[in-house]
């Protein structure tokens, strides 16, 4: 299997000093295969691959997130049109363009240096693209890389045909042209080009980009389901001619032994596999690269340090003026008694105004909602918690509200916060009587695992 020198350091072992191992996983739009040799055109038209002009780009990154203690793991997408600092002063950019920044300048490098093998240059220049990626996302996420992994085209077509496709659902039909997306609605297997069709289509998409991600969530949860259900990490032959659809077109940082990584995997069962996204604030106009995603840094470094109790998320404990704009109210979906009217009466010292609390069915992550337009007083909210809450826009909330809706992320000791006992506001006692909407939990607020099937757009 193809492998780069682009992770620094020795190997830190199975238990890496700083809690977790995390594995970067990169999906390139490239026209070629591991080596280097171009791909046949009639594959490309096959698989819809059009022009060439972004293959530098990394479309697909997701940061592969493993607490030492084993009990799951976090997939943790990394939008790529989100605006970071790109490393090694680079400056502002979208993300999924640290790689080819980097490539681009290596080549002409070499070439400047004399360099004329085709071959050695390709090596050195997406050696050097891997390495700024990985140093960018460890700036961005407060993690160290331990591991890297990149799959080309080819490499997803191999790799879904080796496992027999996967099981797929969409919310309703659709169809797009430039990635070649024709699927019916409902639950579906795909497969080679219509799996690679799946990944890739943002156009058409509510979202845009932000669907593509939960697309490729959905898939990896159901390749994962694919892969645990078969017993193929624990099968020497299944897990051979999976390894040899890696070897076309996989490239791992040296010396990272996949097979003895996917006999430890095995242990896992579906729903110790979680995906989610990087926390992201919404569009903003940027001076070079058109439309991205606000991110921050802080922020999704309290996100990542929380999924695994790495870290501790710094918590505003001041009364702020500004908050008295804000009335919150909190839904219980841990079953601790008495945690939703302890956040409320935190919340009040720090000058919120309270509404109501009430029950909501379990969920994993606690997600804070805000009107319409009204990102800033949801943030305000998410600031004075002790967990990063995922932020996330409400129509049916009216202007000033927000909604915290409390999962088994948060504290049970409240992060600080009463729980039950003391002297409660009258709002906090309250029970609220939900619209319907509110009291049965949307699908969206789940997390997705590998142990069932998501419909999605």
């Amino acid at each position: 299997m193809e492998s780069y020198d682009v992770i620094a350091g020795e190997d830190p072992g199975p238990l890496p000093a700083d809690g977790s191992r995390d594995i970067l996983l990169v999906g390139m739009d490239s026209r070629t295969d591991a080596q280097g040799n171009s791909l046949p055109k009639k594959l490309l038209k096959k698989f819809k691959a059009g022009k060439d002009e972004g293959e530098n780009n990394t479309d697909t990154m997701i940061l592969l997130h493993i607490p030492n203690d084993g009990s799951k793991a976090v997939a943790i997408s990394l939008p790529r049109d989100s605006y970071v600092e790109i490393a090694d002063g680079y400056g502002m950019h979208k993300l999924n363009s640290a790689y080819g920044r980097a490539k681009v300048v290596k080549a002409r490098e070499l070439r400047e240096a004399g360099e004329t093998d085709e071959k050695v240059i390709y090596r050195k220049s997406n050696q050097a693209g891997a390495k700024l990626l990985i140093k960018t996302v460890e700036e961005l996420t407060g993690r160290k890389i331990d591991n890297y992994a990149s799959v080309n085209l080819l490499g997803f077509y191999e790799i879904t045909k080796a496992v027999g496709g996967v099981e797929v659902c969409l919310k309703q039909a659709t169809q797009d042209d430039k990635s070649g997306a024709d699927f019916p609605a409902g639950r579906q297997i795909i497969s080679d080009v219509k799996a690679l069709a799946f990944v890739r289509q943002r156009h058409g998409l509510p979202r845009g980009d932000l669907d593509r991600v939960v697309r490729q969530q959905v898939f990896m949860a159901g390749l994962a389901r694919k892969v645990i259900s078969a017993g193929t990490l624990s099968n020497p032959e299944k897990l051979s001619k999976l390894a040899e659809a890696l070897k076309k077109s996989v490239v791992l940082n040296e010396g990272w032994d996949i097979l003895d990584f996917a006999k430890q995997m095995s242990g896992l069962s579906g729903g110790q596999v979680q995906f989610t996204t990087i926390p992201v604030r919404g569009d903003i106009t940027t001076p070079e690269d058109g439309m991205a995603l606000e991110v921050d840094p802080q922020e999704v470094q309290d996100f990542i340090a929380s999924l695994s109790g790495v870290g501790k998320k710094k918590v505003k404990d001041k009364p702020d003026p500004a908050h008295a704009q804000v009335t919150v109210s909190a839904m219980n979906g841990v079953g601790v008694t008495g945690l939703a009217a302890g956040v409320l009466e935190k919340l009040s010292s720090l000058g919120f105004k309270t509404g109501t609390t009430g029950d909501i069915p379990p969920q994993d992550v606690t997600v804070v909602k805000h009107a319409p337009g009204e990102q800033k007083f949801g943030q305000m909210v998410v600031d004075a918690l002790p967990v990063s809450a995922r932020l996330q826009e409400d129509k049916a909330l009216g202007p000033g509200q927000v909604h915290v809706l409390i999962g088994a992320d948060y504290p049970t000791d409240g992060g600080g916060h009463t729980v039950g006992g003391g002297s409660q506001t009258q709002g906090a006692v309250q029970q609220a009587q939900l619209r319907p909407a509110q009291q049965q939990q949307d699908d969206d607020d789940k997390p997705i695992t590998a142990d069932g099937i998501r419909c999605v757009y």
